[in-house]
C-alpha cells in the first residue's frame, strides 16, 4: 500500500514541482537507477528533503521527525500523507537513542538495495557555510559496503528561508557528483576510516555548493 502511495504521488508531484521552480540540475548520470546508494547533501532549508526526490528519478528515502507524523486532525493527515508519499521515514529526536536507532533505519534501507538521503552537517545551515560532516554517513557507507553520491544544493535557502512556513519562487540548483567508494578506507582502523572519508565526502560536497567551509561542527540546538 505504501508503495502504491508513494508511486501516485511520485508520478504527480515531481513534473509539478520542476515545473514550478524549474531547478538546474547537474551530474544525474551519477545517481545509479537501481541498487543501494548514499545520496550525502549540504543541507539550507527544509525543503531539501523534498527538491532532491523530485530531480531523482527513483526513490530517495531521508528521515524527518516523528512530529510530522502525528499531527492531529484534517492538517494532521494531510501532513502525514505528504511526509510518507515522499518516501520519507520518522524519527524521534527527543529520544536519547535517536541517532543509534536513525542508523539502523537506514542500514535497513540500504538493505533492500533503495536510495538514503542524508545530511552530514546534522542540520541547517543558518549562515549558509558548510559545517564539518559528522560520521554517521561513513558509517552507512562502511557497514552496507555501498557507493556514496555527494550532492551540492544551492538556492533552496531563498526558496524556503528557516523561518518561512511556505516556499517561495527562486532559483535552485541541485549538482550530483562522481559516487564515493567505501572501499579504499576498508584497511585504515575504523574511527580513521570513518572520519577520512567523511571527510573526502564533504569536500565533494563543498565543490559542488561551492560553500565556504566553517571548518566546525553545526550546533542542532533546537533546529528541525
Amino acid at each position: 500500500m505504501a508503495s502504491m502511495f508513494f508511486a501516485a504521488v511520485h508520478t504527480v508531484v515531481p513534473p509539478i514541482a520542476r515545473a514550478i521552480w524549474r531547478p538546474t540540475i547537474t551530474g544525474l548520470e551519477h545517481v545509479p537507477r537501481s541498487g543501494a546508494v548514499i545520496l550525502a547533501s549540504n543541507h539550507l532549508s527544509f525543503i531539501d528533503s523534498t527538491m532532491i526526490p523530485i530531480v531523482v528519478p527513483r526513490k530517495v528515502v531521508f528521515l524527518a521527525k516523528s512530529d510530522y507524523f502525528t499531527g492531529p486532525g484534517i492538517k494532521g493527515a494531510l501532513v502525514r500523507a505528504w511526509f510518507e508519499g515522499m518516501g520519507m521515514l520518522p524519527v524521534d529526536r527527543d529520544d536519547s537513542k535517536a541517532a543509534i536507532a536513525s542508523l539502523d533505519t537506514a542500514l535497513e534501507v540500504l538493505g533492500r538495495g533503495e536510495a538514503f538521503g542524508i545530511y552530514p552537517e546534522g542540520t541547517r545551515s543558518r549562515d549558509g557555510r558548510l559545517y564539518r560532516g559528522r560520521t554517521g554517513v561513513a558509517h552507512l557507507a562502511l557497514s552496507a559496503g555501498v557507493p556514496v553520491v555527494p550532492v551540492g544544493l544551492t538556492g533552496t535557502q531563498d526558496v524556503q528561508p528557516v523561518d518561512a512556513s511556505l516556499p517561495r519562487i527562486a532559483p535552485v540548483s541541485v549538482a550530483f557528483g562522481p559516487p564515493i567508494s567505501p572501499a579504499g578506507y576498508g584497511d585504515l582502523p575504523l574511527g580513521k576510516a570513518r572520519r577520512l572519508l567523511t571527510d573526502e565526502i564533504m569536500t565533494a560536497i563543498a565543490g559542488l555548493s561551492g560553500q565556504e567551509e566553517a571548518g566546525t561542527y553545526n550546533d542542532r540546538g533546537a533546529e528541525a
